[in-house]
């Protein structure tokens, strides 16, 4: 501890006075003092400081060295404080010590402290001069950076907000390349798509309203007509015959929209089973015989025997929904080819046909619900615009892809991948 260190230096100053008996005592004790890191005072009897004041040094009370020469043994007297005006005040109390010894005939008492290193006391103000600065900037800097970092969360939130409400054109800046800029692009991506989705929302609303309105409209229109009696066995026959049209297109639609809907849903469970693929499609040009041979379309199978694990039932459907599309767009004496093969380890089956095409600004759209390329073709072409969207569920379903390719004017190809 310090205060025995102050004790054994004291007590070592005046084994080497009392070692030299001629000395003087207090220009003995006056030589000694500044010489180490320990600061000394001698003082009488009645309490006097006797050597000179160098340097900042401490006052022992009169009553505090009666105090130690009535014990006779080392004293810590109090502790210095630097509470004086001296430049060389400490701001950490330190120990002071009182020694009691003979000189003389007379008794003394040795007061040891520890010496002020004047150096310390410049890096400790020098540190806490850093500190205040630091804390300084730190703040300025923490009060940027919070604004930085507060400002972009604050319209983030109040797009969100507008978000909420049915707003979706909304765009953050995503200049920065920090985790809030990453944010905001994530941000603007979801408001961009979810906006599609409201969009894709409004159009399925308007399409199956326009869907059911039509036929609908025919139907009460044509019954209205059969109430009056002054109207012919043929007129009656055809108006009935339209009705009879229309209704069927009111179950399509309504079953199309229901499988759909089942699709989307996973409601359907896939059975799979392992069967031959060339012969399902075989199976259905067959069925579809009547329709291709009505227009005189020449049909080019080039069937590789292939096996899949599939829904056999679900892609049917598949086939039949494109070969009836293709069937539907390909002008009389036109062709349709049909290709099996195994392309990159995958079951792939092309139907290509040499129809009106389908625009290249169309072809990523044409698997959306009630997206009809031919919008303005006659009553003659059927369809409601939802089997190319039922024909990717179930591709998708099976863990396949589906694209289309082709010109304007030029055919049209459906390529389909599944896996083996």
């Amino acid at each position: 501890m310090i205060q025995e260190v102050l004790i054994s230096n004291g007590n070592q100053m005046i084994k080497t006075y009392q070692s030299t008996p001629s000395a003087d005592v207090i220009p003995f004790m006056q030589n000694l003092s500044g010489l180490s890191l320990t600061l000394i005072q001698l003082y009488n009897k009645e309490g006097k400081s006797l050597l000179n004041e160098k340097e900042w040094t401490f006052q022992i009370q009169p009553h505090d060295i009666e105090r130690v020469i009535a014990r006779d043994k080392a004293t810590v007297i109090n502790q210095a404080d630097g509470s004086d005006s001296s430049p060389h005040a400490y701001s950490v109390p330190l120990p002071v010590i009182g020694i009691p010894f003979q000189a003389n005939g007379q008794p003394y008492v040795l007061g040891v402290t520890v010496k002020q290193n004047s150096a310390g006391d410049e890096t400790m103000n020098s540190i806490h001069l850093m500190y205040v600065i630091i804390l300084f900037f730190g703040s300025f800097l923490i009060l940027i950076a919070a604004r930085y970092i507060v400002n972009p969360i604050l319209r983030l939130t109040e797009a969100t907000r507008n978000m909420a409400k049915g707003q979706f054109d909304i765009e953050l800046p995503t200049k920065r390349k920090d985790e809030i800029g990453v944010l905001s692009a994530s941000f603007n991506q979801m408001a961009k798509e979810l906006g599609k989705l409201d969009r894709m929302r409004r159009d399925f609303v308007a399409n199956v309203s326009h869907e059911i309105g039509s036929p609908l409209t025919s139907i009460s229109g044509f019954t209205k007509a059969l109430k009056h009696k002054q109207i012919s066995e043929e007129s009656r026959i055809h108006y009935l015959t339209i009705i009879e049209e229309e209704s069927e297109r009111l179950s399509r639609l309504s079953q199309n929209l229901l499988q759909l809907s089942h699709l989307q849903q996973d409601s359907q469970p896939l059975n799979i089973n392992t069967y031959r693929l060339d012969e399902q499609l075989r199976k259905v040009v067959i069925a579809l015989e009547p329709q291709w041979s009505e227009k005189e379309i020449e049909m080019d199978l080039q069937l590789e025997s292939l096996l899949v694990q599939a829904d056999e039932d679900k892609l049917s459907q598949v086939w039949v929904n494109l070969l009836s599309n293709s069937i539907k767009f390909t002008p009389v004496h036109g062709k349709i080819l049909i290709k099996t093969m195994m392309k990159n380890n995958q079951n792939t089956v092309s139907i290509t046909d040499n129809g009106i095409g389908i625009p290249e600004e169309e072809q990523e759209d044409i698997f959306k619900p009630f997206h009809k390329v031919d919008k303005a073709r006659n009553s003659s072409v059927k369809g409601n615009g939802l089997g190319l969207s039922i024909v990717k569920q179930i591709v998708d379903m099976h863990q396949g892809d589906i694209q289309v390719s082709g010109k304007l004017g030029m055919g049209t190809t459906f390529e389909v991948k599944l896996p083996q």
